[in-house]
């Protein structure tokens, strides 16, 4: 069976008996390539792929191939139930898109979100080793399309799974903006009957380099094996298949491009350590949250809210224009220690008895706001700026945006701004966690 081609690559293959699985011989003007046919993915219906010998895979124009021989046949298909959304599995796989399901589009080379969730599963059938799994397709979509009003849509989907009895949830995701989410997520869902484990991918399943089969694997044994009740990061451990890490949702920042340990826990440890091959489960944390009876769901997200980097030569009247857009709350990644020009203080003190939220973040990655050490930090409090200890700024920005769908007096604002709700604030207690990459 061709199922996956159309058109002039599907006339080629079935002259020839050829079928999805086999290994071809193909010749062309002046070389032949060896390799197994792959499903395809592009929309030109000329193209078939292969998955050659070094495990790339490559596009051919069917109108450029001169002969084609098959040296093996597939092996004969198990049958098996596919899953389905009617059926509840130990874990259910959420997926909202990315690079973990995603394909190449061969004739541009550019990847696009292309695969179900049904298809995930098929490129990685070691997991049914793992757990009985269902999976739901929610959106298609990359990482930097995600909104606010998706979130909502992720954390209902989250909660109707465990209250159907799902013993843990994964959501696939792209790895962009996965902790804006994974804080979203967090705070949406203040007690969980099982964990919820977001996953990425930093290299699409087509390549031979790709962390999505691991990153995949190890998420759903965390979710099935582990008995704590939170949302968590799951993702490589280090550039080599050894090891994942799970990060708290609210204390994980993507530290690189492309490395497939990208993720790292800023002035925390990570809550897990998962062996995938051992199937091993380390807890690294002592302070867990664990599974609870019920799920709660407390959602919805306000969108006037901005993020502001300041940079030396920043013109104040910005907050002017902020304040006049209709703001509620600013979050601003300052310099050091938590600072900007003094000139901005008194545009700040304007936005803060216009009601509006000011919060300060630092543009360092390690270490916490300290705004009582000079004097323009001390200027700023003055004008009504709230130092946000170590809270990273994207996870600030999310919790500022959950807190005032639920208040609008600014001192009760201000006062759940600096509780720890979960675990978003960190102890004095230096941890050093510079990026493993560092160390050589």
């Amino acid at each position: 069976m061709v199922e996956s081609y159309r058109g002039k690559a599907l006339n080629l293959l079935s002259k020839y008996g050829a079928e999805e699985g086999d290994e071809l011989v193909v010749t062309l003007d002046v070389m032949e390539l060896r390799g197994k046919l792959m499903p395809s993915y592009s929309e030109d219906e000329s193209i078939i792929i292969l998955k050659l010998e070094n495990g790339y895979n490559v596009g051919i124009s069917s109108e450029k191939i001169r002969g084609l021989r098959i040296l093996h046949k597939r092996p004969i298909k198990q049958e098996r139930t596919q899953p389905t959304n009617q059926k509840i599995g130990e874990v259910k796989i959420i997926s909202t898109g990315g690079t973990i399901a995603s394909k190449v589009e061969y004739e541009t080379g550019a990847v696009r979100p292309a695969l179900s969730t049904d298809e995930i599963l098929q490129f990685v059938p070691e997991m049914k080793e793992v757990a009985d799994v269902s999976a739901e397709v929610l959106f298609s979509i990359l990482s930097e399309e995600m909104k606010p009003d998706y979130w909502v849509k992720i954390a209902e989907a989250v909660k109707k799974a465990l209250d159907q009895g799902a013993r843990g949830v994964v959501v696939a995701h792209g790895t962009d903006t996965m902790a804006y989410t994974a804080a979203a997520l967090s705070f949406s869902l203040p007690k969980l009957s099982g964990p919820v484990v977001m996953v990425g991918s930093q290299r699409s399943s087509d390549r031979p380099s790709s962390d999505s089969a691991i990153n995949l694997m190890s998420s759903i044994f965390l979710a099935k094996g582990s008995d704590f009740g939170e949302v968590v990061v799951n993702m490589h451990g280090e550039s080599s298949d050894t090891y994942t890490l799970a990060h708290r949702g609210v204390r994980v920042r993507k530290m690189h491009t492309s490395r497939r340990d990208a993720f790292q826990s800023v002035n925390d440890l990570p809550l897990a350590k998962v062996w995938w091959n051992e199937r091993k489960i380390e807890i690294l944390q002592k302070d867990v949250r664990m599974r609870e009876d019920n799920t709660e769901i407390n959602t919805g997200f306000e969108d006037r809210v901005f993020l502001l980097k300041y940079w030396p030569g920043m013109r104040p009247e910005i907050i002017d224009h902020l304040i006049s857009s209709g703001i509620r709350g600013i979050i601003v990644e300052g310099t050091g220690l938590g600072h900007t020009s003094r000139e901005f203080a008194p545009y700040f003190k304007r936005a803060t008895k216009e009601g509006i939220f000011v919060g300060m973040t630092s543009q360092c990655i390690f270490g916490r706001v300290n705004m009582n050490v000079y004097n323009t930090g001390r200027t700023l409090m003055e004008a009504g700026v709230m130092p946000l200890e170590d809270i990273l700024s994207e996870i600030a920005i999310v919790k500022l945006m959950w807190i005032l769908r639920r208040e609008t007096d600014p001192t009760k604002v201000r006062q759940l701004m600096a509780t720890n709700l979960r675990g978003e604030i960190g102890s004095r207690q230096t941890i050093s966690t510079y990026p493993r990459w560092y160390h050589g």
